[in-house]
């Protein structure tokens, strides 16, 4: 008798190590989803980055030709963003800007604007969220240093090359 209760005292020892070998499986998963989700969060987060660089240069370079074909000497800024998609100052409309863009961080189409008087000279997004890039060459050097997407002001400077 003894070597059958042996024998069923060995069988729950497997069991129990069975168990434990399932469990570690499951929390090295759980770590390696974890790291994976994280990897893909920041990707996702530099996709942004970059595509709101791009609209808000397109929204520089929009209201930098605004400016720049204003038909009078004095040179005027956007009253409102619908102006540059149809700016009415002239006998056949000009078209600065394809479309009003969504702020890629947000996903709303709302925008803060940079005003000169009762004029938009640039916008920049509502959100406070930490950035991932800090450093900028170019036109976008002016945001070197900034912590949060809405230090990021895509403002049109007279004087400044339209690329």
């Amino acid at each position: 008798m003894r070597s059958g209760s042996a024998q069923h005292s060995h069988r729950r020892g497997q069991r129990g190590f069975g168990y434990l070998l399932v469990l570690f499986a499951l929390a090295a998963m759980g770590l390696l989803l974890g790291s994976a989700g994280q990897v893909w969060h920041t990707a996702a987060q530099r996709e942004k980055e970059a595509e709101l660089l791009f609209i808000g240069n397109q929204f520089r370079q929009a209201i930098g030709s605004y400016y720049a074909s204003s038909p009078d000497a004095a040179k005027q800024y956007p009253l409102k963003l619908e102006d540059l998609l149809e700016d009415q100052r002239f006998p056949v409309p000009h078209r600065h800007l394809r479309q009003l863009y969504r702020d890629p961080i947000t996903g709303s189409a709302q925008w803060g604007l940079v005003k000169v008087g009762d004029r938009i000279a640039g916008i920049h997004s509502l959100s406070e969220s930490q950035a991932l890039k800090t450093t900028f060459a170019g036109p976008d050097s002016t945001f070197s240093g900034a912590t949060r997407y809405e230090q990021w002001v895509f403002r049109f400077e007279p004087g400044e090359a339209l690329r």
